[in-house]
């Protein structure tokens, strides 16, 4: 088991896979935690944020991304929605 320290450099490159996407959009996206149930907390920046497809976005770009690169994570929760 990973601590979030050791899962936090796999997260990023999880996160910089997806990115360019989001830039091409004129948005962003960033890690804000890794919580002990073993989820991924992001937030969406810029064009992102107001996005009314950024929920799929989220669950099918983000969430299968970070999942590939780290397969213990059980869900990624957008900070906006805690």
């Amino acid at each position: 088991m990973f601590t979030s320290d050791e899962l936090k450099p796999i997260i990023e490159n999880a996160l910089e896979e997806i990115r360019p996407y989001l830039i091409a959009d004129g948005g962003d996206i960033k890690l804000v935690e890794i919580n002990s149930e073993e989820e991924v907390v992001v937030q969406f920046e810029g064009a992102c944020q107001s996005c009314n497809i950024n929920q799929m976005t989220l669950k099918n770009g983000v969430e299968e991304t970070i999942k590939r690169y780290a397969p213990q994570i059980k869900r990624v929760i957008e900070y906006n929605n805690i």
